[in-house]
């Protein structure tokens, strides 16, 4: 704490009554009120009823799969100013080894979800979270470092699909850059390609009368697979 040098010969003083707090609550309240704008904070009461998504997560690694449910309240309902926020969070698994650590990550984000402001601060420490065992890939070759990880990937989700955050992505440069850069590898291994995506064994031969990578060893005679060209005639 940095110290205030006084210049002048303190005369009087006067200590700030409780009341006197109470006051600067309730004019804060009555200005927020002259603005027909409710915005979330933690006295907020639950409503009786919620919108909610669930999101399946089945980790590799896991035996169970994990229902993730994110229940959101909706603000400011038919005025320009609605907007869905997320309220709270649960998340189901069958597995018990996760139960206390579930319990307890599941509090603190429903705590911060009430709080307001800005929340997408959550999604960037859930992601960071490393597994010390190692990670895993999930389907269609994305890693998560973490169970905690993918967590965050689903909040992730929740935040861009309610319009809280914007969905990733590249600016015009970047992709311009991208399809170029994409343009030219597939000149350069063009005929590479062409060999790989073939439907025949792999490990065939070129054959040199119908050019398909199908000439394979069948019955001790080299033969083509696709125009039935074989050296034994």
């Amino acid at each position: 704490m940095s110290s205030v040098k006084i210049a002048k010969k303190i005369v009087g003083y006067s200590v700030a009554k409780p009341e006197e707090k109470d006051n600067k609550v309730d004019l804060k309240v009555e200005s927020s009120a002259e603005s027909n704008v409710v915005r979330m904070h933690e006295k907020l009461e639950r409503p009786e009823l919620l919108r909610g998504t669930t999101y399946k997560v089945k980790p590799p690694i896991e035996e169970h799969a994990m229902y993730v449910t994110i229940n959101d309240i909706i603000l400011n309902i038919d005025t320009p100013h609605e907007g869905r926020r997320p309220f709270e969070i649960f998340i189901n698994c069958k597995n018990l080894d996760h139960h206390q650590w579930i319990v307890a990550l599941t509090r603190l984000m429903s705590a911060v979800f009430r709080k307001g402001g800005d929340v997408t601060f959550l999604v960037e420490e859930l992601k960071a979270v490393f597994d010390p065992r190692g990670g895993y890939w999930k389907p269609g070759g994305m890693f998560m470092p973490s169970l905690v990880a993918e967590i965050g990937d689903v909040v992730e989700k929740h935040l861009i699909e309610i319009g809280l955050m914007k969905k990733p992505g590249l600016d015009d440069h970047r992709k311009k850059l991208i399809e170029e850069k994409r343009a030219q590898f597939e000149a350069e291994t063009m005929q590479q390609d062409a060999f790989a995506e073939t439907s025949f064994p792999e490990g065939a031969q070129l054959c040199a009368k119908c050019n398909h990578t199908a000439v394979v060893l069948l019955d001790g005679c080299m033969t083509c697979l696709n125009c039935g060209e074989s050296k034994c005639g």
